[in-house]
């Protein structure tokens, strides 16, 4: 029996990994940004929000990362581009590359980031097939958002 190359659920692991990655930086930037702006009067109570959100995000990132241990793989280049983000990566011996176009990456980091807040996502005004909440995304990497 062959051994079976990159399946699904790892390309999903790698691919919460990127997000998990962003959305950790974009949280502490956010919350650096408003202590130092000095433009909110409370800035405690938006940086707990967005800390409790970047905390999450922290929690999810290092479960993935074990995950990559037991799996063995490896994201070690990681780049961004006009078009999107790029990855290379080890798993189980195979090489391999993701591409991520921006507005999809995008989409679904505000995706995620809703639900690391708590928040409700907003209402799709169009009938199109929606995309998954981000619980269910999580789930496909065998992740819970806690």
């Amino acid at each position: 029996m062959a051994i079976q190359a990159v399946t699904t659920e790892e390309r999903a692991l790698i691919k919460s990994y990127l997000l998990l990655m962003f959305i950790h930086k974009v949280f502490e930037r956010d919350c650096r940004i408003i202590q130092e702006s000095g433009v909110f009067k409370t800035p405690q109570l938006y940086v707990e929000v967005v800390g409790n959100g970047a905390k999450r995000a922290a929690v999810l990132l290092r479960e993935v990362k074990q995950e990559f241990t037991k799996r063995a793989i490896k994201v070690y280049d990681i780049g961004q581009s006009q078009d999107g983000i790029q990855a290379r990566y080890a798993c189980r011996g195979y090489i391999g590359s993701m591409n991520i176009l921006w507005p999809s990456f995008r989409e679904e980091m505000m995706d995620r980031m809703r639900a690391y807040l708590g928040l409700v996502p907003p209402e799709s005004e169009s009938t199109e097939q929606t995309q998954p909440p981000a619980a269910a995304l999580l789930s496909r990497a065998s992740i819970a958002v806690p």
